[in-house]
């Protein structure tokens, strides 16, 4: 599914993008952060479900590699 997120630095600065198009990996999470169902995303942008299901795995993936610290308030 991976194979579908591609990285060119020729294409959107090298952002990860959906294979064949412009639609970063970022703009997916934010569409369906604001609330956009898949299947809108798919037709509005011309992306199938499978893309964006491979966008999500691809976060996943490196949020899952991140180290995250949290502050601690007092």
């Amino acid at each position: 599914m991976l194979e579908r997120i591609v990285v060119d630095p020729r294409v959107m600065a090298g952002k990860p993008v959906v294979m064949g198009t412009r639609i970063t990996v970022g703009m997916v999470l934010e569409l369906l952060a604001a609330g956009a169902k898949p299947e809108e995303i798919a037709e509005d942008y011309n992306i199938s479900l499978e893309d964006i299901g491979a966008a999500l795995l691809y976060a996943a993936k490196v949020l899952g590699r991140e180290e995250v610290i949290v502050e601690a308030r007092a």
